[in-house]
């Protein structure tokens, strides 16, 4: 069967036309804005030239915290305005067939447990460094939900003290250590704010205290959930998560924070499908 996935992000929405599991055409834009009708129609125009209009099923994940059936925005940290709007019948109205809608980073991990490098894991952990920092926790072979839908939120877990996060509240991870956090920072610090331009000189004097900080709250971060959750692997997505040698410089600081039987069984590893996870993850949720 096929399926059209989307891809929601701050910067760009992806979409892909996928059959059992392998992508066979695929869509990137920059997102127009963060209005809600504006990027609304344009995913509804991306999916359309996918093949929905021609009756393909569609699923879209959505950077934020959805209610437990899985038809409401309730936060959207880096979509001022979408909070408590029900983009599920929104989107569906729009493209005018019935819509699957999951938060991103549990598409991103249905994607990997599909086809990538969670492939025969029941239990891990999935953090998706981007704009800012979603996640997915799965156990027993199930996206853990929570009773109110909203577990499985790294990006809000709390780090720090009085940094603002986007979500509202202050000292989360993703206000410190997310795409955007990390951007607004580099500027204040008199730096050009451009992430994969800085991973290339963090070693610079200048440039090393960004990430020496930005780091070191995400190893705490991950620790923590490890402490909390004792997964098989955590897995590591996103744009941040690609930068040259990311792993070697993150994984000593992680275990620096472990207590010692969870340093003896830290898997610490990469997406293995890339941008292509969630999108591929997405459209599994019309498999049901």
């Amino acid at each position: 069967m096929k399926a059209v996935g989307v891809d929601l992000g701050g910067h760009k929405i992806a979409a892909a036309l996928v059959e059992d599991g392998h992508i066979l055409r695929r869509i990137s834009e920059p997102t127009s804005g963060r209005e809600p009708d504006g990027v609304l129609s344009q995913i509804a125009a991306m999916a359309k030239s996918l093949g929905a209009c021609s009756g393909c099923p569609v699923g879209v994940g959505i950077p934020g915290v959805l209610d437990a059936a899985r038809e409401t925005a309730l936060l959207l940290p880096n979509f001022s305005g979408w909070n408590g709007l029900p983009l599920r019948k929104m989107l569906s109205s729009k493209i005018g067939l019935p819509v699957a809608m999951e938060n991103d980073a549990n598409c991103h991990a249905l994607g990997e447990g599909w086809g990538g490098a969670a492939v025969g894991m029941d239990d891990f952990l999935l953090l998706a460094l981007g704009t800012g920092i979603g996640g997915a926790i799965v156990i027993g072979g199930r996206i853990l939900k929570g009773f109110h839908g909203m577990a499985g939120e790294p990006g809000h877990l709390v780090v720090g003290s009085g940094e603002p996060c986007g979500c509202g509240s202050h000292g989360h991870l993703e206000g410190i250590s997310g795409a955007d956090a990390l951007e607004r920072q580099a500027t204040a610090m008199g730096l050009q704010p451009d992430l994969k331009y800085l991973w290339t000189r963090r070693t610079d004097p200048a440039v090393a205290p960004l990430w020496d900080r930005g780091l070191d709250h995400l190893a705490k971060g991950i620790a923590s959930a490890i402490h909390l959750l004792d997964p098989q692997a955590v897995i590591l997505g996103g744009g941040l998560s690609r930068g040259e040698d990311f792993l070697a410089v993150l994984r000593p600081r992680v275990l620096d924070y472990l207590a010692a039987p969870f340093r003896k069984t830290l898997d610490l590893r990469l997406s293995l499908l890339g941008n292509d996870a969630a999108t591929i993850g997405a459209a599994a949720l019309t498999r049901d």
